[in-house]
């Protein structure tokens, strides 16, 4: 028996998933809940196929509770600077999420629909000109997951019944050439 498994801990794959790729490991931990307690914009990867393709990668394995878990510090130490702050993850947890984003700079609002991983399921743009458009997984190359332990998206959300007004407002993005 592994000394990981005497101290009562398994193996979970992780993903740090940045959009256009992504960071692996596997962490040694009690669970897969408090890995994400514990490390900001990672997620516990359960789907049986990925984790069985993992097993040929040769990843990294680390345990949770070492004192510097190496790759693993930044987003260690990025979860106990939110820890404290208001809103800290009160979003965790739910089926849907809908955060409200202004961009810098063009006076751009994001509204988006999140699932439960994090993940965009609906989105709406509305620009200066107070035009809407709509756009669903179909439509976007990449789509990594929101951290909803995050405290500031606590603090941009807005309800579902502002953001379906908004999307039944919005037009589809006309098609390519």
């Amino acid at each position: 028996m592994s000394e990981q498994a005497e101290a009562g801990t398994t193996r979970h794959l992780v993903l740090h998933d940045y959009g256009m790729g992504g960071v692996w490991w596997w962490v040694w931990a009690h669970s897969a809940q408090e890995i994400v307690e514990a490390c900001a914009e990672v997620e516990v990867v359960t789907d049986a196929d990925s984790v069985r393709r993992a097993e040929t990668w040769g990843l990294e394995e680390i345990r949770l509770d070492a004192p510097d878990p190496g790759p693993l510090s930044r987003l260690r130490a990025q979860r106990d600077a939110q820890r404290d702050q208001p809103g800290f993850g009160v979003l965790a947890g739910r089926d849907r999420v809908y955060p409200g984003e202004r961009e810098d700079g063009e006076g751009t609002l994001w509204l988006m629909e999140l699932g439960p991983d994090g993940r965009r399921l609906r989105q709406v743009e509305i620009g200066p000109q107070d035009e809407g458009i709509r756009t669903g997984p179909d439509d976007w190359p990449f789509n990594p997951p929101h951290d909803l332990h995050d405290p500031r998206y606590a603090a941009m959300e807005i309800g579902a019944d502002e953001f379906e007004k908004a999307w039944r407002r919005a037009r589809r993005e006309p098609e390519g050439p």
